[in-house]
């Protein structure tokens, strides 16, 4: 089957107010970042995202919590972001954090068909108030539930129409995770390749995952560029 549309405002087109969207990248690194800018385009609200991140003010995700299209962020790390903080301290964005490793396997079981699983990360701190916990082998453990999108929006560097996805190095973090955790799995990439001419070994995610394809240029922002003074 053919998966490939022919822009990001057609992939994202039924993603609806209220809709729970999984995002992959890593900070900017790997971010699907045509279908952000075509979300806030839509101008669809109220959306509860699961990402690492929330981008920063004016690139990735924070391009929607600028026109506060975000209600709620699923998230382990969110410290580049001057609007996240304000829309947190003022009651406007509901945030739950999770541990990074922990919320790597809620998006790996939930995409995997596993409803939930126990972690020794978190016991004993917010993150387990009002949750299961059981004692395994004489260690306290927390039940964390696995994480289904309505959709899944993740960034790869290659893709056949079919919908066989190839990351590029750093760029592959969350998305591969992400991709498996969407009910609706749109994938942005770089290159599109006629089927069979991505080697099997390479292949990352799987087609099975994926239901659209869309191919684009992509800005690749850098989060902190840090460079040595010369001398």
């Amino acid at each position: 089957m053919d998966k490939v549309v022919k822009d990001a405002a057609e992939a994202v087109r039924d993603i609806a107010d209220g809709a729970t969207v999984v995002a992959g990248g890593f900070g900017l690194c790997g971010i699907p970042e045509l279908c952000i800018r075509a979300l806030r385009e839509k101008g669809v609200k109220d959306l509860t995202f699961v990402s690492n991140n929330c981008g920063v003010d004016d690139f990735g995700l924070g391009l929607l919590l600028d026109t506060k299209q975000i209600k709620k962020m699923v998230s382990s790390y969110v410290g580049e972001n001057k609007e996240f903080e304000r829309q947190f301290l003022s009651n406007e964005l509901e945030v739950e954090l999770v541990p990074q490793g922990t919320l790597a396997e809620r998006l790996r079981a939930g995409g995997a068909g596993i409803p939930a699983f126990y972690t020794p990360a978190g016991y004993g701190t917010q993150v387990a108030e009002g949750k299961e916990t059981r004692e395994f082998d004489g260690r306290p453990f927390v039940m964390e539930r696995g994480i289904v999108g309505d959709f899944a929006i993740v960034k790869a560097w290659k893709a056949d129409r079919y919908g066989n996805l190839m990351y590029r190095l750093t760029a592959r973090n969350f998305n591969p995770l992400c991709a498996m955790a969407g009910k609706i799995t749109i994938a942005e990439v770089e290159e599109l390749v006629e089927v069979g001419e991505l080697d099997p070994n390479q292949i990352h995610t799987p087609a099975v995952f994926v239901q659209r394809v869309v191919v684009g240029k992509h800005e690749k922002r850098i989060e902190r560029r840090t460079v040595q003074a010369k001398g």
